[in-house]
């Protein structure tokens, strides 16, 4: 992913982190579906499984991190080199709040398997609104691997859309709870779940940012997309 330097030691450090965040990128992307799979079949048994692949996740974050400060420490890079290392230990940080809302799922799916709620609640909805915000997640930690700003421009804008199912999805459960209030309940614990995967479609679109903030330098997390295809021109 970086560029070559005269150090050959120094791209190789480089170039371990960014293998390590990119391997954590993948725990992430198992965990999200593995608490997915524990809202579809109602599985107390898979979302303990998400809580224990929380605890590596928490250990890779600190491993990298730990490992960002040394490279710091010793090389005290400048300029475009430690813009990376800066984005580097922000994309870790918003993979691990990637597995912690993950895991969150996996909590309100055992929640609503151990309590028995109605299961003609619309649990596809959340189904698809996470497949896209874990293909999101995909796209981002792969244009990040490349330093894609085109990519990640087009992240922006497919966020856009994960907000949108969130929405609606909102409204679908307020229908839910009106006509019956014996699901207000298992809906709540929807809702919960349902701004979990939101969140995850936030955290892919903050790695976009960090992208573009390593190429050009430039801090477009308060920018809208008009304006981030103003500066990448």
């Amino acid at each position: 992913m970086p560029d070559k330097h005269l150090s050959s030691q120094f791209d190789s450090e480089l170039n371990g982190v960014s293998s390590r965040v990119m391997e954590l990128g993948g725990l992430v992307e198992s965990q999200i579906r593995q608490a997915i799979y524990a809202l579809s079949q109602f599985s107390a048994e898979v979302a303990d499984q998400v809580a224990e692949t929380e605890i590596r996740v928490n250990g890779m974050e600190i491993e990298i991190d730990r490992e960002l400060s040394s490279i710091i420490a010793r090389r005290q890079p400048t300029a475009r080199d430690l813009r990376l290392l800066i984005a580097i230990s922000k994309t870790t940080a918003n993979l691990e709040r990637v597995g912690d809302e993950a895991n969150k799922i996996a909590r309100m799916a055992k929640s609503i398997a151990n309590s028995g709620s109605p299961r003609s609640m619309p649990t596809l909805d959340l189904r698809v609104s996470a497949d896209m915000a874990s293909g999101l997640l995909r796209k981002a930690l792969d244009a990040f691997a490349r330093l894609d700003t085109a990519a990640a421009l087009d992240i922006l804008k497919e966020d856009d859309l994960i907000d949108q199912e969130f929405d609606g999805f909102v409204r679908k459960l307020i229908t839910y709870m009106m006509e019956d209030p014996r699901t207000i309940s298992a809906s709540l614990d929807l809702l919960f779940i349902a701004k979990a995967i939101e969140r995850i479609g936030d955290h892919a679109k903050n790695i976009a940012e960090f992208i573009i903030y390593i190429v050009k330098g430039a801090d477009v997390r308060h920018a809208t997309v008009a304006q981030v295809e103003s500066a990448l021109k």
